[in-house]
């Protein structure tokens, strides 16, 4: 009995980091069956709206009958909250992270993204959500792994050095080598992608702010997610018409489109927006966007197998310094997170005492 206590008391401890890690293998997933869908031709606003139409009927049903006598009432405020959401989100972030990936590659973008824990620690900070005291050892673990990590982010986007081959991806390389001889469009193409990448991130990490915020006035994680989605979808439509003129944009069948949309939509959005409100509510914004460096290292790995992606030296090296960057947030959070616990727990125990006087 005694064991299986401290089996149910690890698990518990250790549920939002396995939630995580699961989660960037979905992301990582999504990045590949995306690329591939958009190197056959298929517009990456279309890709936005079927993606959140299958979020929003994936969800929507659980929503329903699980949060039918826990979902609070609806209010302007928290109406207003969602519209942002949804354009932060499905309209913004993916319809700009789409782009920089049809100029880029997945392991590059999933590499820009990387600053994702920086740009949220910064404006969590601004917002008040996280105190910065550079006297605590915690503190300083998580600005100099922010710091760290952004620097292997850098590092990967201006220095390739060499490239590393693979047992599995030899072959393909040598056949790809005659194509670098495009390299002055590529270059610019490269540059444009980095810039929408960036404004990506940046909706991305505003899109956790917000979350944060918005699940304490309505605390439906489920419903919430629902709403995005569905509010993102129609506004993801809107933006679709302005930009997309042929008809034949819209048009899908039983192939890797709509295998890109489902599981973006299933995996990315819908599932991926629930647990990261779960996680955020307990760890906060932070803590959740600092596993996003291990979606790069999946991607690399599944990028230089399914796409003969390349790798080179400098991308090695940056992720070995985003790993070491992320293990140092993850440590200042945890020593925060049991700080605040036992506070708790001292605090509840004074409760007790009173009770007992009484």
């Amino acid at each position: 009995m005694e064991s299986q206590g401290h089996a149910s008391n690890f698990f518990y401890r250790f549920k939002p980091y396995i939630a995580m890690i699961s989660l960037q293998f979905g992301y990582a997933g999504m990045n590949i069956t995306t690329k591939v869908s958009l190197n056959r031709g298929m517009s990456h606003y279309v890709l936005v709206v079927y993606r959140h139409a299958f979020a929003t009927i994936a969800i929507a049903p659980f929503a329903i009958i699980l949060e039918r006598n826990v979902r609070p009432k609806m209010t302007f405020a928290v109406f207003m909250q969602i519209f942002v959401l949804a354009l932060l989100g499905p309209v913004f972030d993916q319809n700009f992270y789409y782009a920089g990936l049809k100029f880029t590659s997945p392991t590059f973008s999933c590499a820009m993204s990387n600053m994702l824990p920086a740009m949220t620690f910064v404006m969590a900070v601004l917002c008040r959500m996280e105190k910065i005291d550079m006297k605590k050892v915690r503190s300083q673990a998580k600005v100099v792994g922010t710091l760290v990590t952004v620097a292997g982010a850098m590092l990967m986007t201006l220095y390739k050095g060499p490239i590393m081959e693979f047992v599995w991806s030899k072959h393909a390389h040598a056949h790809q080598s005659g194509g670098e001889a495009n390299s002055g469009s590529f270059d610019k193409d490269w540059l444009k992608g980095s810039i929408l990448l960036i404004i990506a991130t940046l909706a991305w990490a505003a899109l956790f702010i917000l979350q944060a915020i918005t699940l304490k006035r309505y605390p439906a994680h489920l419903s919430l997610t629902t709403l995005i989605c569905f509010v993102g979808t129609l506004q993801s439509i809107a933006v679709t018409f302005v930009m997309e003129h042929s008809r034949n944009a819209w048009s899908i069948g039983f192939d890797m489109n709509l295998l890109a949309a489902a599981y973006a939509g299933i995996v990315s959005s819908s599932i991926a927006y629930y647990v990261q409100g779960l996680v955020m509510r307990k760890r906060g914004p932070v803590f959740v966007t600092a596993f996003s460096p291990l979606m790069m290292i999946i991607v690399a790995i599944m990028g230089s197998f399914i796409l003969a992606e390349k790798i080179y030296l400098g991308g090695i090296l940056g992720a070995v310094l985003i790993v070491a960057g992320l293990y140092s947030v993850l440590w200042g959070k945890y020593k925060e997170y049991r700080i605040k616990m036992k506070q708790l727990r001292q605090f509840l125990e004074s409760l007790k005492a009173l009770k007992k006087m009484e």
